[in-house]
């Protein structure tokens, strides 16, 4: 099979960086081009040093859309819509966008979400990547949603410092964020809308809360986020629908024992606990907030969108120390 030709739009940050790392070893991708307007002219390894040794490709500004299969688009929320009211992509262009712009499905894009719409990515020509919060909450919650078991949903969950992006600001400077810990956005932040969305897919009618209360980490890379509801079954019965649903779905695992960020930091992993205490039902679910909540899972649409392997170029090594 021949190699699927990649152009990156706004390369020079966190997850267009991300990208770069899984796409350079990717067994069937060919990086054609990196765009970034601040960087051109630059290799791309003096922005992100540790590509040094493994690319001479250089930043550009330009836009050579009739070079390549698929671009990502990895620039702030917002600047998806404006950059392709502004330029004409050639209708042969797979289009994936790690922004909001498009999640609620608008102007025929699918929402990927593999775990929920792996057959709709594979036949897309426009893909919304999704959020990094809400790919580890809804895992956390669809088996349940399959089974139309749930009531409202309490969450609190928690991200690494490169969940706010590459641009500083007072709560991502290092002498803030270090030994410190604080809320945002609680009850109001933007995933709480696929989230609701996606729920309501599986569960019929679903109009429950989601009450989610997010926190700024003082690390820097990954998410856990505790999910809790009533429920009335035992946890073997539990344990047994999400074994089930996601007995398909390569990047989803179930854990016996409790679970920490560090197990899939650097991986396309989501690792999922169960515990039930009286008639609440606690779920804990893990990933990396950069790869399976952003560039990683972009890449395993890729993957699905072009008849792929799903896991192609997603066999990254975790950080255990």
């Amino acid at each position: 099979m021949r190699s699927i030709k990649v152009g990156i739009i706004g390369a020079a940050g966190y997850t267009g960086g991300e990208l770069l790392r899984i796409l350079i070893h990717h067994p069937q991708a060919e990086l054609v081009f990196a765009n970034s307007q601040s960087q051109a002219g630059k290799p791309v390894y003096v922005t992100h040093t540790d590509l040094l040794g493994d690319t001479d490709l250089v930043f550009t500004a330009d836009f050579p859309f009739h070079e390549v299969d698929v671009i990502f688009l990895c620039s702030g929320h917002g600047q998806s819509k404006k950059f392709l009211s502004e330029h004409d992509i050639p209708s042969h262009v797979k289009i994936i966008d790690l922004s909001t712009d498009f999640r609620d499905e608008s102007e025929g894009f699918v929402y990927g979400l593999p775990e929920l719409n792996r057959d709709r990515i594979k036949t897309a020509q426009r893909l919304a990547n999704p959020g990094c919060f809400a790919t580890a909450i809804q895992l956390a919650l669809l088996p349940m949603a399959n089974l139309g078991k749930l009531g409202e949903v309490h969450v609190s969950a928690v991200t690494g410092s490169t969940g706010a992006g590459q641009a500083l600001s007072a709560s991502t400077h290092f002498s803030w964020r270090n030994n410190n810990i604080s809320i945002y956005k609680a009850f109001t932040h933007q995933h709480l809308k696929e989230i609701k969305q996606s729920l309501g897919r599986l569960q019929t009618g679903f109009s429950e809360e989601v009450n989610f209360i997010p926190y700024r980490g003082n690390f820097t890379r990954g998410i856990m986020a505790n999910v809790y509801f009533r429920y009335e079954g035992s946890l073997e019965e539990a344990v047994e629908a999400y074994q089930e649903y996601y007995a398909s779905h390569p990047f989803v695992h179930l854990s016996a024992s409790p679970i920490d960020v560090k197990q899939v930091v650097n991986s396309n992993k989501c690792i999922i606990e169960l515990q039930k205490e009286g008639d609440k039902l606690l779920i804990t679910s893990i990933i990396d907030n950069l790869v399976k909540g952003a560039s990683g899972q972009a890449v395993q649409n890729m993957n699905l969108m072009f008849g792929l392997e799903e896991k192609a170029g997603l066999q990254l090594k975790t950080i255990s120390f």
